[in-house]
């Protein structure tokens, strides 16, 4: 069984945020890059502009839990103002702590049933 755990996150973006948006998820990206156990983080926009998802995919929960620290000290307060949360699907088997954080998210949380990554 694989350590990995990743999330998929559904928002809205706030009406007249989209530039906002644009600009956090540029400095967000960046700020991600740098955290080596990333292995996934892609953001995702319909073309009415309105509606976001962010596939988001960590070695293991130790990784997972170096973003969610540093998305919660730099990026939570704009990411709140830019965006409304609408879901929250996490894959795999995250750690009590991963799942502290996630839950106040309104995370669903789907465990391991079968098939490969490579």
């Amino acid at each position: 069984m694989s350590d990995t755990v990743s999330w998929n996150v559904h928002m809205s973006v706030r009406e007249g945020q989209l530039n906002d948006a644009s600009e956090l998820m540029t400095e967000m990206v960046e700020s991600t890059r740098g955290e080596a156990g990333t292995l996934g983080y892609e953001w995702f926009l319909g073309a009415g502009g309105t509606v976001c998802h962010l596939n988001e995919r960590y070695a293991d929960s130790d990784a997972a839990m170096v973003h969610l620290g540093t998305f919660g000290t730099k990026f939570v307060e704009r990411f709140l103002e830019c965006f409304e949360p609408t879901g929250l699907h996490v894959y795999g088997e995250p750690s009590d702590e991963v799942r502290a954080v996630l839950d106040n998210f309104g995370a669903v949380y789907l465990g391991t049933f079968g098939g490969f990554s490579r």
